[in-house]
């Protein structure tokens, strides 16, 4: 995970097909995301949008380091 993605942890995302996920916007605050999400549910009410908290790590630098 990236030092950027680390200070904006609440994500809004998309479900996509086959347990996929599309990140759509990254918030520092809850607040900030839930406020952005009414606005996309009013702008688009068929789409599925979910806020989450992402702390996915970073899989390349685990392996990486585990290879040293």
């Amino acid at each position: 995970m990236t030092y950027k993605t680390q200070l904006s942890p609440w994500c809004i995302i998309r479900p996509q097909p086959n347990m996929q996920r599309l990140v759509v916007a990254r918030f520092r605050r809850r607040s900030d995301a839930e406020a952005h999400l009414q606005i996309l549910r009013q702008l688009l009410p068929t789409a599925p949008h979910t806020i989450i908290f992402d702390i996915t790590p970073d899989t390349v630098n685990q392996n990486s380091q585990g290879a040293k």
